[in-house]
């Protein structure tokens, strides 16, 4: 697939090392790529051509060292100096807005200026030649993506993935290969189009806002990097949606549907599938999976009228992973896996790479669908990790298992995957290669077994780890997540409420100082929680006021702590999970398994912790 493509490499090295004596880092970056002002990389920075550079790079270097010297004057010598990385997350915070999410003004905002940024970028005859699979819907939009993208980059194709939100890191969303871009790469791209919007936009037409940036800033990746194949997910809705301003994918996939964003979607499952359905292009082929009548109805009625032919993919039988499975745990990912298998199916034989239809002709799936499926990862869904404090003292003690869900469809599968995961005691499944069932901690199912031989002797304690967003009704996650859990036997000995630790208008890696928390939402949290427990009907009046059932903890250990019978409410995430270390320790008898879940920024938050 590299046929026709030229590549310059640069190497970044500082001004006062000599390359002799530091390791270079190269990457490539695509002949007709402009180069980005990468005099906000802060670091002294020269580039050193390996290859002769285009005409556009010509006298680059000397333009960076005058440009860094000039940002050395004046500066304030109190404040530590940040890193390029960390200077990139300020800039793309700006673009944060701080209206509320339901704000309901949010709908349509002005769609038809991601048209101008496009031209901004120069990125139209990029786009249009782009090789497109887009994926919308509520629940498994992102794993059927990671399914996709592994199967084609298994094929033998470059592909480049764009996936919300991200957990840790906002590299995250950009995947070349298979790979999260690397910083070097992210900043270059990153601040060509920043300083170029900034030259560009007006008072008519201002900076894009934070998702919209990252979808074009994904689109410039794409396009200079030549991807044979860009896989996108929609990050919500689908009508409006920032990435739906591809005018000719080659394939639109719809995952299934539900309850989600009611306040910018709709209230109904018919209102939800037509958002979703606004990805559909006249004559484009479109997947959906098996959805509620409600919403089969209206998405059949829109692919109608733009002459779609919309077919439901059947869910991948297990029989043909050739013993093999799935590299996303969880019985649901079989209906993802089917999306996926048509999409790629449908995307090959539409851009000429295959002379048959897979879905019509084949028995049994290609070896390199099923590695594809079996090696495919994704952090955040189903996901076990061992807390890496507690591991280095004794294995297997403190296991956080991991589930974006906030759906009320979603806290069944959840509860359903929990329950069982628990139960099996890390039963080791056959894999694939050595990369089969690895996350981006570097511990796998099959190491987690073997490290935990001897905890799965202890008896097990479950507790709960939980938040979610403010314009969800936890009146409808948290009965369904419980008694889900109850009907396979499994129990919380407590709910553990906490704030996120990430903010919605800050982008960043680090963890924020300022423990001032309103933890007005999490008490709420808890009051559901105690009345659940207590088999007491929760609406309006008949809550029980907070107040008369919970103790304030002044213990150092969890200082800030309001606890209940049943729950308990943080001040800081980093203090309930020190709460958890320090009960492991005093209880070296029993082992603690910690469901966390309601909200992927809540997960985000939580690897960030563990896994140091």
């Amino acid at each position: 697939m590299e046929i026709g493509r030229t590549n310059f490499n640069y190497t970044f090295c500082p001004l006062a090392q000599s390359s002799n004596h530091q390791p270079s880092r190269i990457f490539s970056l695509s002949s007709y790529h402009q180069p980005p002002l990468l005099s906000t990389l802060l670091h002294p920075l020269t580039l050193r051509f390996t290859s002769p550079p285009p005409p556009q790079i010509s006298g680059f270097s000397s333009r960076v060292r005058i440009k860094m010297s000039q940002a050395g004057e004046g500066k304030d010598e109190t404040k530590p100096a940040m890193s390029p990385y960390e200077e990139a997350m300020e800039a793309l915070s700006s673009l944060i807005t701080k209206r509320s999410r339901a704000d309901k003004s949010n709908k349509g905002d002005k769609f038809e200026l991601l048209f101008d940024y496009i031209k901004m970028l120069e990125l139209e005859e990029p786009i249009k030649k782009m090789k497109v699979i887009h994926v919308a819907g509520t629940k498994g939009k992102g794993s059927t993506c990671v399914f996709t993208e592994s199967i084609l980059r298994n094929c033998g194709f470059r592909t480049g993935l764009f996936t919300s939100p991200h957990l840790i890191d906002v590299r995250e969303r950009f995947r070349l290969d298979g790979m999260d871009i690397c910083e070097e790469k992210f900043l270059a791209y990153f601040w060509w189009c920043f300083d170029r919007f900034k030259e560009r936009t007006s008072d008519e037409v201002p900076m894009p806002t934070y998702f919209r940036f990252l979808a074009l800033l994904a689109f410039k990746i794409f396009a200079a990097e030549q991807v044979d194949v860009a896989i996108l997910e929609v990050g919500l809705g689908g009508k409006y949606d920032a990435t739906n301003v591809v005018e000719n994918p080659v394939v639109c996939g719809v995952s299934s549907l539900g309850y989600d964003h009611m306040e910018i979607l709709g209230n109904t499952l018919g209102q939800i599938a037509g958002e979703k359905a606004g990805i559909f292009k006249r004559g484009v082929p479109a997947f959906t999976v098996p959805q509620p009548d409600e919403a089969m109805l209206v998405l059949e009625e829109k692919a109608s009228e733009l002459d779609v032919h919309l077919e439901v993919a059947a869910p991948l039988d297990a029989n043909m992973l050739s013993g093999l499975h799935l590299g996303l745990e969880g019985e649901h990912q079989y209906i993802n896996a089917g999306l996926a298998i048509a999409l790629c199916s449908t995307w090959l034989q539409r851009t000429g790479h295959v002379e048959i239809n897979y879905l019509k002709e084949m028995t049994n799936l290609p070896e390199q669908f099923v590695k594809g499926l079996a090696t495919a990862a994704l952090q955040g869904r189903a996901q076990i990790v061992p807390d890496q404090l507690i591991e280095s003292e004794s294995s297997g003690d403190l296991v956080f298992y991991f589930d974006g869900a906030h759906s009320p469809e979603s806290m069944d599968v959840c509860a359903k995957w929990f329950s069982l995961a628990i139960q099996g005691d890390y039963k080791q499944h056959n894999s694939y290669g050595s990369n089969r069932g690895h996350n981006e901690l570097g511990a796998s199912h099959d190491s987690v077994e073997m490290g935990h031989h001897e905890a799965s002797k202890k008896s097990s304690t479950q507790f709960l780890l939980f938040n979610c967003m403010s314009v969800r009704d936890p009146q409808l996650l948290l009965p369904r997540l419980m008694r889900a859990c109850a009907n396979h036997g499994v129990h919380f000995q407590k709910a553990l409420f906490v704030p996120n630790v990430s903010v919605y208008y800050k982008v960043g890696t680090s963890m924020p100082t300022d423990t001032q928390v309103d933890l007005s939402w999490q008490l709420t949290l808890q009051r559901i929680w105690e009345n659940l427990v207590h088999g007491e009907k929760v609406a309006g009046n008949d809550v029980k006021n907070t107040d008369q059932i919970y103790e304030e903890v002044t213990d150092d250990a969890e200082k800030g702590a309001r606890s209940c019978e049943n729950s308990k409410v943080f001040p800081s995430l980093p203090i309930a999970i020190n709460w958890l270390r320090d009960t492991v320790r005093k209880n070296r008898s029993g082992r603690y398994q910690v469901l966390v879940t309601g909200s992927l920024h809540l997960v985000g938050d939580v690897l960030k912790l563990v896994k140091k």
